[in-house]
């Protein structure tokens, strides 16, 4: 498949390159000020993610015990915030697409299929899965390429916890995973921004850290949609994008997989994407960042931490250059 290019030669934009990063963030500040019904003339995409918020059936609680070894002092962000400021571009490039869009996603039935390099393959329906380990909450930061990040209470099990299920051979080497793909589901899958399905992919260490998360809930409920419902992963010390969302496919490999990003602009987007202040993309620094719901006219950003202040997985890496592994 051919991804376009625009003929400046520079790679794929974010969507908070096409709306100037100062205009946004001053239409989230007018929006957190002043009442909805007395603006005039401002950000439509904003109000209409508010209006969709608003109007959401009730949310679907998901119990879970807090797990006392994740506990950050950092403020949670606030959960409208998180769910209506959102990558996820099988429904848009705009923050606010995927909370105006991702009504369309249908979430039961679905089932993951776990294959490749292991003993034991399996389907396994999404409320299987929800059974297969007990759900815990657990908060974690999330840092985004762009240079924004959110700190979320998730709710789900270790990723090991399959992973042992499944039994992988002596062959497995790297996790492969594929989010679900549907032009009836998904509106901007008929763009050529990305060479759809969307795939990401981690080592099998990487995999089986005890951090690196299956996701079902946040905020003591479900996922949103609009947040990669019903099954996703998080992997707290690498970029957002690595934590593929809406997930059908869990496939163990010999080889490395082809990931999304990396096929579509290999200079800006590693295959380890490990969060780096002192490794920059080629178009911004990522020594500091700012983190969402602190808009304050004078608030500083806050210094980018290494592996996004999870050291502990700083063994998986020994000897290696993170600046060529980037």
């Amino acid at each position: 498949m051919l991804i376009k290019r625009p003929p400046n030669g520079i790679d794929i934009p974010f969507s908070s390159e096409i709306t100037p990063r100062h205009i946004f963030e001053a239409r989230r500040r007018l929006l957190k000020t002043l009442a909805i019904g007395s603006i005039a003339g401002g950000s439509l995409l904003d109000m209409a993610a508010r209006k969709a918020f608003a109007q959401a059936p009730a949310r679907q609680k998901l119990p879970a015990s807090a797990n006392p070894a994740y506990v950050l002092s950092d403020k949670l962000t606030d959960y409208e915030d998180a769910t209506t400021y959102n990558n996820f571009y099988e429904f848009g490039t705009g923050k606010s697409d995927p909370s105006r869009r991702a009504a369309s996603l249908k979430t039961r039935p679905w089932v993951v299929s776990i294959e490749g390099e292991v003993n034991k393959p399996m389907q396994i329906d999404i409320d299987d899965l929800l059974k297969l380990a007990p759900l815990e909450e657990r908060i974690y930061r999330l840092r985004c390429v762009e240079g924004w990040s959110m700190v979320i209470p998730w709710i789900g099990y270790s990723l090991s916890a399959l992973i042992r299920k499944v039994e992988p051979n002596g062959h497995a080497k790297f996790v492969e995973f594929t989010t679900l793909v549907d032009g009836k589901q998904m509106p901007n899958l008929r763009s050529a921004i990305l060479e759809w399905p969307y795939v990401e992919g981690l080592r099998l260490d990487e995999a089986n850290h005890p951090l690196t998360l299956l996701c079902m809930g946040m905020y003591g409920e479900v996922l949103p949609h609009q947040n990669g419902a019903p099954v996703r992963i998080v992997v707290p010390w690498k970029y957002g994008f690595k934590s593929a969302k809406s997930l059908v496919k869990i496939r163990f490999t010999r080889e490395q997989p082809r990931t999304a990003w990396n096929l579509a602009a290999p200079r800006e987007y590693g295959f380890y994407s490990n969060v780096n202040p002192d490794v920059s993309h080629p178009r911004w620094s990522q020594a500091s960042e700012r983190r969402i719901g602190e808009d304050g006219l004078f608030t500083r950003k806050r210094k980018t931490l290494m592996f996004n202040g999870y050291e502990e997985v700083g063994s998986l890496y020994a000897g290696m250059d993170l600046k060529r592994y980037y």
